[in-house]
This record gives C-alpha cells, sequence and structure tokens, in this order.
C-alpha cells in the first residue's frame, strides 16, 4: 500500500465513526445563528479558518476570533472551537467567555472527556490520533495530529454541504462571494 492508501484508509476509518446526526445538529444550529465564530490554535486553527471562509462563501455571517475585526460575540451567536486534545488553553477560555454572554459552543474534539466538551452545547466527536495519541484515539502512523486535521476538515466540509443545501446555495452563489481580488 502506498502512502496516500494509507492515508485515505485511516480518514476512511476514523470518518465511519463520526455521528452524522451530530453533524446535521451542528448544521440546524449553524442555520439559526445570526453570526458563527471559529476558534482553534495551530493547525486545528487552519482548520477553522477554512470553515470559516467557506461559511463567508455560503452566505453566513462568519469570523475568526483573534483577526482584528472580529466583533465581540453575542447572545444566540455560534462559536465553534476545534481542540484535539479539548485543553488548548486559549480555546477553552474563549468557549468559556462565550458560554459567559450566552452564545452556543460547538466543540470539535477528540477528546469528549476534556475541558473543552464540558463548556460546549454540542459536541463533534472526532476519535482521531492527535498529537497525544491517546488510548480512546484510532491510531496513525502520521506525524503528530494530521489525522485528526485531515478529519475535521471533512467533517467541517460536510456540515457546509448540509448547510448549503438548506439555504439553497451552490458553487454559482459562492463563487459570487469568492475573493475577486487575487
Amino acid at each position: 500500500m502506498n502512502d496516500i492508501e494509507t492515508i485515505v484508509n485511516e480518514i476512511e476509518s476514523v470518518l465511519r465513526h463520526l455521528d452524522t446526526d451530530h453533524v446535521n445538529d451542528i448544521a440546524a444550529s449553524l442555520l439559526q445563528a445570526p453570526r458563527i465564530f471559529v476558534v482553534g490554535e495551530g493547525r486545528s486553527g487552519l482548520m477553522g479558518r477554512a470553515f470559516a471562509m467557506r461559511l463567508m462563501h455560503l452566505g453566513a455571517t462568519s469570523y475568526v476570533v483573534g483577526e482584528t475585526i472580529t466583533p465581540a460575540i453575542q447572545e444566540h451567536d455560534v462559536l465553534v472551537a476545534i481542540s484535539g486534545s479539548g485543553k488548548t488553553e486559549q480555546v477553552v477560555r474563549v468557549s468559556e467567555k462565550a458560554k459567559s454572554v450566552g452564545a452556543v459552543v460547538v466543540a470539535v474534539s477528540a477528546n469528549a472527556l476534556s475541558n473543552l466538551a464540558a463548556v460546549a452545547d454540542r459536541l463533534l466527536l472526532i476519535p482521531a490520533a492527535t498529537k497525544y495519541q491517546v488510548a480512546h484515539e484510532l491510531g496513525s502512523v502520521q506525524p503528530l495530529g494530521s489525522l485528526f486535521d485531515q478529519c475535521v476538515h471533512v467533517a467541517l466540509d460536510a456540515i457546509c454541504l448540509r448547510y448549503a443545501a438548506a439555504t439553497r446555495e451552490n458553487n454559482g452563489s459562492a463563487f459570487a462571494r469568492h475573493s475577486n481580488m487575487e
């Protein structure tokens, strides 16, 4: 088996464990949100940024926490917080703050017993190997949290597909919102 097949097989093995009801539930939460905020550190943050961008393409008002143009989160907004371990301090802190003002917190993590999961209103459990490679995570030959990041990207894209179907967005309408200053 070549390396690409190995990676694809690992991703498939994790995604088979994904609860599609949770994917649908999270998409429904986003549809109700006046605004959607995304937070994550490192590669999880990069997956979050890609998600926020795609949501913008689909017509959502979305922000990345930490950017200079990100406004204050408010009641009824949704925060999507991504951390494989569920214990990244900045992500947990932001989630606690969002919860304190009445925002809905969606955690995306490999750890259902984490501080992040405890704060969250909804949890999208991605049982993939993180950099800690603890017992409840599905193993990986890839370094650090690559498998978690890959699976997060696919799971968040699935949420985007559900969101797009509900809002009747398509490639043409998304492309109209795509940057034209490139």
